[in-house]
């Protein structure tokens, strides 16, 4: 492992066998950067590096773009903030423009990395939403293959040309590559407490459950479970299992004949007022109302 940017040597200035390498030219890109869509979101550079031995960059006073590497086997390192930290397989890296960094593959076992680079006037607030910030620039990917099929998607359309409707189409790309970090992120892993406890809801639709006994069955805090809750939903247990409840009304109210107290019973509201009432406060409108609705 390298201990040190000296460790790494020069930046390596050849290329790595079977790599991919996208470059926009700068005057297309600051034409790009004034121009609806793409001022907002713009890929500049995206790439494959396999196996990179020697790769490094160290760029003391940061890079205009936002960097974005997903390392999918190897192993490396980012440094920023004094804070070096080790990335292996299935982890980002996402440095913010104008943040100075070093980063480089380990020497024993250098990574596999898809990378690109982003600018554009919403790619700070898909950042934080990712939860990065200066001494904390990775993320473990539990949805990796998803992230680096968007990479490839991206790193494929750009070596095909750089005319704007190109660049139009991988700004949605990178989009979609920074809202699934974010998403990634919060979403819980399989097996963890909050992803069990989701499932035991979506399995009790129809009932009725106590925040104490889920917490307990899952073997955490009623306290630690609702803090779980409101960071992958933005809300409580029983909002959440009400949201159940409702899409389950919805999808009655679509499909099927059944009078509107039957569907509420379905959900576990017994009293047909009462399903009402909660179905008017998420919806604006009677079930009724939703039932005559004119959909798709």
């Amino acid at each position: 492992m390298i201990d040190s940017w000296e460790d790494a040597g020069v930046e390596r200035a050849e290329g790595f066998e079977r790599q991919r390498l996208s470059v926009v030219p700068r005057p297309l890109v600051e034409s790009a950067l004034q121009r609806p869509v793409t001022r907002r979101m713009l890929v500049t550079d995206a790439g494959y590096f396999p196996r990179a031995e020697h790769h490094g960059r160290h760029r003391p006073r940061g890079a205009a773009e936002t960097i974005v590497i997903v390392c999918v086997a190897g192993s490396g390192w980012v440094e920023a903030e004094g804070v070096r930290t080790r990335v292996g397989s299935s982890t980002a890296i996402v440095i913010p423009s104008g943040s100075p960094h070093s980063y480089g593959a380990a020497v024993d076992d250098p990574w596999t990395i898809w990378w690109c680079h982003v600018r554009g006037s919403d790619v700070a607030e898909l950042v934080e939403a990712a939860g990065i910030r200066l001494g904390r620039l990775t993320l473990s990917l539990r949805e990796v293959d998803r992230v680096t099929s968007i990479l490839d998607e991206i790193s494929v359309s750009l070596a095909r040309d750089t005319t704007p409707a190109r660049l139009t189409a991988t700004a949605g790309m990178a989009w979609r590559l920074l809202t699934q970090l974010a998403v990634d992120r919060v979403l819980p892993s399989d097996g963890a407490p909050v992803q069990r406890a989701m499932r035991y809801l979506e399995d009790r639709v129809d009932g009725r459950v106590q925040v104490a006994e889920l917490a307990a069955m899952v073997g955490v805090s009623a306290s630690h479970l609702a803090a779980l809750f409101r960071e992958a939903t933005g809300g409580g247990v029983l909002a959440h299992h009400n949201a159940l409840k409702m899409a389950r009304a919805r999808a009655l109210l679509d499909t099927t004949d059944l009078p509107v107290a039957e569907i509420g019973r379905r959900v576990g509201l017994e009293d047909p007022f009462y399903f009402s009432r909660q179905f008017s406060r998420t919806h604006g409108m009677s079930p009724r109302a939703y039932r005559e609705l004119r959909k798709g």
